[in-house]
């Protein structure tokens, strides 16, 4: 089996003997190329590289944003639903959203011993578990998107990592705080539009979600969706008020053990087959934490089965996250 691990050094919790370890235990399960990016948008050439190359398995050590790269030059080369290459993922970010909703520990020795398991495991069954996705139309999305703050957060949080400065949790949550206090000012700017339901304006933000939890506060999940996964269609979390007290209660439920995510001024809902966003005037928009730039109209559609990758079966995956 020919394998290609691709590492972006530059990721937050990457390290030279991390790597090197990884490296060598898969060594011992299949023929491996390793390869580092050195610029955004190279785990994408990597990627499509690997995939007309007929590699079996991808391997991405790095954070979501790398995740998101690789799967979108798999898809490029083979469209939704091909056989190979699968997507595996060690670790290597500072949230980690998708590997972790997939049941990969955030752990990067243990989520390496897993896969090392895994590798194992497929030479019997000879199938990988496939996930669906979320296409938004100008790419693929491996588990979130968003307009409006969400996607302020993200630039916001962009922009000083151009700066050098390291991104944290904390970093997230001071500038997010931020955003949504300048949000707050702001007249609500989208219009929600689902499947058969007349489309709801006066919006201030939107999340779509293809799995859950919608992201982590460092060990912490964070819900929207709690019932959307990657076997379902997508999820959609908005809402037609700033009141600072009422999303304050919001947050709260979103941060429970056992979430119950309802409100007065929330529109969520689940499985849907697709949803649209759009907006008097151009917002930020967001797609698995990497900023897009600014749109005045996104399309949203659930894709099944669309992307094999190397993680625990599904009646697993829930109890390592």
């Amino acid at each position: 089996m020919r394998a290609v691990l691709i590492v972006n050094p530059n990721a937050t919790s990457t390290t030279p003997a991390g790597r090197d370890l990884l490296a060598h235990a898969l060594e011992s399960r299949v023929k491996l190329t390793v390869a580092h990016t050195d610029h955004r948008g190279h785990a994408i050439e990597i990627a499509r590289d690997s995939a007309r190359a007929g590699v079996d398995v991808l391997i991405v050590h790095g954070g979501d944003g790398t995740v998101n790269e690789v799967v979108n030059g798999v898809l490029e080369i083979n469209g939704p639903g091909a056989a190979a290459p699968a997507v595996g993922v060690v670790p290597g970010g500072s949230a980690n959203v998708f590997a972790r909703a997939l049941g990969i520990s955030p752990d990067p020795i243990e989520a390496t011993n897993q896969l090392v398991d895994l590798l194992s495991g497929y030479r019997h069954r000879r199938e990988w578990r496939r996930i669906g996705l979320m296409d938004c139309g100008e790419r693929w999305g491996v588990f979130t998107a968003g307009m409006g703050v969400d996607g302020d957060v993200v630039a916001a949080v962009e922009a000083q990592r151009a700066k050098g400065r390291k991104v944290t949790a904390s970093r997230y949550v001071r500038v997010a705080i931020r955003e949504v206090l300048t949000s707050a000012r702001k007249e609500p700017s989208l219009t929600l539009h689902l499947p058969d339901r007349e489309p709801v304006d006066a919006v201030h933000f939107a999340f779509v979600s293809n799995a859950s939890p919608w992201t982590y506060a460092n060990a912490r999940p964070v819900w929207t969706n709690p019932t959307t996964t990657f076997e379902t269609g997508l999820g959609v979390f908005a809402t037609t008020s700033m009141n600072v007290w009422a999303n304050l209660r919001l947050v709260r439920r979103m941060l429970a053990k056992k979430p119950r995510i309802e409100a007065k001024h929330l529109i969520r809902d689940d499985d849907l087959p697709w949803l649209q966003v759009t907006s008097e005037t151009p917002v930020a928009c967001q797609i698995d934490g990497d900023y897009v730039g600014m749109r005045d109209s996104m399309r949203f559609t659930s894709v099944p089965d669309a992307l094999g990758v190397l993680a625990p079966a599904l009646e697993n995956a829930s109890d390592l996250r």
